[in-house]
């Protein structure tokens, strides 16, 4: 009889145990995942905490399924948030201040920022030990598109250091973003304003130098934001809140890790990246502090992304910082 007792305590002792420890398992990672679709307007290593929180499972433990696409250009991606097919879109904040001039009923509203510098290059044809920014005069930049942030960037920059953008020298815009690369490896240009990693694969391989970053020359602004609608922020706060609480969780994570740990996180999402360049690259962004470490797009920050586009022509009309920024996400998330 004893022995008929001690076996089903024991029994009932280790069902208990396995359901106690099923439970805690299942509890970080909520059942039901709520998807969100995001378009990012391309996918580079400049946006490394996006990926973080995708490999690191920091989405999935707030509850949502991320499928993130490529929508390949400001425009694109903007177009992609407007019509419905994208619920929140990471690019740069001037495409909401366009969006906002055109007085639209269901405005774009930036809630969380990513990057806080400009994440372009100046690559060289010859090596310069001693670069300075006059050295522009009287050569041919391949530039980017006109009205995109890296353009303005770079002719404010110019300006800042007493050069006349297409007076001094001149600035190549028709060639395709995708094609900057290979159009300065085959003798277009003296200079070329390049994104990571094509800057320092061309380094890698003989074909030009970084001279120079615009980053670091143009100081801080929300560079590259997450974007949604207001009808969204009104519909289902909850999904932003919890989208915003795994950005800066990955942020902090990014901020606390070293080169390498960041390098083995990503990798996933570029598989045939060669790791002494991502390591390389990492290293430069992270340099010039272009990963911002919280989400609050800072209002002074944004003033100086208004300046740039003053200085390029590009802003008709002013957004008021209030209408088309909302920092109540980021701020949630950080308590």
């Amino acid at each position: 009889m004893f022995t008929k007792i001690l076996k089903t305590s024991l029994t009932i002792l280790l069902l208990t145990t396995f359901t106690f420890f099923a439970g805690c398992s299942d509890s970080s990672t909520p059942k039901t995942q709520e998807k969100i679709r995001l378009a990012e307007v391309t996918h580079s290593i400049f946006y490394t905490p996006l990926y973080v929180a995708i490999e690191k499972g920091f989405f999935k433990e707030q509850g949502l399924n991320v499928e993130l696409f490529n929508a390949n250009g400001g425009d694109k991606t903007m177009t992609a948030l407007v019509s419905g097919s994208a619920d929140i879109i990471l690019v740069g904040t001037e495409t909401t201040i366009y969006v906002y001039s055109q007085n639209a009923k269901d405005p774009a509203i930036n809630f969380a920022q990513l990057t806080q510098t400009d994440g372009s290059f100046l690559v060289s044809r010859e090596p310069i030990k001693n670069f300075s920014w006059d050295l522009l005069k009287g050569k041919v930049l391949l530039g980017q598109r006109k009205g995109g942030m890296p353009e303005m960037v770079s002719e404010y920059v110019q300006m800042k250091n007493g050069i006349r953008p297409k007076v001094d020298n001149t600035i190549i815009q028709n060639v395709d973003y995708a094609n900057l690369g290979p159009a300065f490896v085959s003798g277009t240009g003296d200079f070329v304003q390049l994104f990571e990693p094509i800057a320092s694969k061309i380094e890698a391989d003989g074909k030009g130098y970084v001279v120079a970053s615009f980053g670091k020359d143009s100081g801080k602004l929300p560079y590259t934001v997450f974007i949604t609608k207001q009808s969204t922020i009104e519909k289902n706060p909850e999904k932003i809140q919890k989208f915003t609480n795994a950005i800066y969780k990955a942020q902090q994570w990014v901020e606390n890790h070293t080169i390498e740990e960041i390098a083995d996180a990503i990798s996933p999402q570029f598989p045939e990246f060669d790791r002494k360049l991502m390591l390389r690259v990492l290293d430069r962004y992270r340099s010039q502090g272009s990963w911002a470490t919280n989400p609050i797009i800072d209002e002074e920050e944004y003033h100086n992304l208004e300046k740039v586009m003053e200085n390029a022509g590009e802003l008709k009309s002013k957004a008021p910082y209030e209408k088309i920024v909302n920092t109540d996400f980021a701020r949630k998330a950080m308590r």
